[in-house]
């Protein structure tokens, strides 16, 4: 059923507190932490709490818990002191795309220039 936890997802186990994440912010309906693998200074995963697969269904879903990460991405962008200068929020939605957790989540980027296109 959608947006309850999955046995199997990574993301789900985080905010269970069965694997370790450096958590940066916690609210009643998402979680974010650092990303193991930054790609930028500032690389931060926001995720809701429930599960959904991509950002698509988590729109779909519960579109206000789509609008709780964004809101909370730019927080956390704040408060991380690159909005000033620029950050970006990217959601990979399929294996094409780069989703290697099938978890909706955004990431945070800044901290350095950004250059468009990506990828």
């Amino acid at each position: 059923m959608a947006g309850e936890p999955q046995a199997d997802c990574l993301f789900c186990k985080i905010i269970a507190g069965q694997v370790p994440a450096t958590v940066v912010l916690e609210t009643e309906t998402v979680v974010a932490f650092r990303d193991i693998n930054p790609q930028a200074p500032t690389h931060v995963l926001v995720i809701p709490k429930a599960h959904y697969p991509d950002a698509a269904s988590l729109a779909a879903g519960a579109p206000e818990l789509a609008a709780d990460v964004l809101r909370e991405a730019g927080a956390i962008a704040a408060r991380e002191k690159v909005d000033d200068h620029g950050y970006r929020i990217v959601f990979n939605t399929g294996s094409g795309a780069g989703q290697t957790v099938f978890h909706a989540h955004a990431h945070l980027l800044g901290g350095r220039g950004l250059q468009w296109p990506p990828g």
